[in-house]
């Protein structure tokens, strides 16, 4: 696909949870790529790293990473792995835009299936929903960068 025909802000978003980072790449309001990555989930330098590969790669405007200081369930590790990508951000001159993950659906599963009726083309990663003794699916990290990114830009 040529990108060069898509218009609006290039905004590189980034979540992480435990054991993964997330990452979505849109041009306006066009989903163009998304990752996850268990190796930058490992330390704040693996993740830095990754965060730098994607900026050299897409060129964003801006980078959108979740709110530290809103992120109350999120453990000290994964705190880290946030401040590091904000931190390469801002390495490269790009804006950082920090926003709080709001919570405008019933669970992580109903927002994946709001999430892909917009953007059918992240069908195939939307997360089964688990059962009280399994882990958290994988892919949610995707859905939750996704979800930082489209708030970041409801705010503009």
């Amino acid at each position: 696909m040529n990108t060069m025909l898509v218009e609006g802000p290039r905004v590189l978003a980034f979540a992480a949870a435990t054991g993964r980072v997330g990452s979505v790449f849109l041009i306006g309001d066009r989903l163009i790529d998304w990752h996850i990555s268990n190796k930058a989930a490992e330390s704040k330098v693996e993740a830095a790293g990754h965060a730098q590969t994607l900026i050299n790669r897409f060129v964003p405007d801006v980078v959108v990473t979740e709110d530290l200081e809103a992120a109350s369930s999120k453990g000290e590790h994964t705190l880290s792995l946030l401040s590091a990508i904000s931190t390469t951000a801002a390495h490269n001159g790009l804006f950082d835009v920090s926003v709080p993950r709001k919570h405008l659906y019933a669970n992580k599963y109903v927002e994946a299936d709001a999430l892909v009726e917009e953007y059918p083309e992240l069908a195939p990663w939307k997360p089964a929903q688990r059962r009280f003794y399994d882990n958290e699916p994988r892919n949610t990290v995707l859905f939750e960068a996704l979800s930082l990114a489209l708030l970041m830009r409801d705010q503009a």
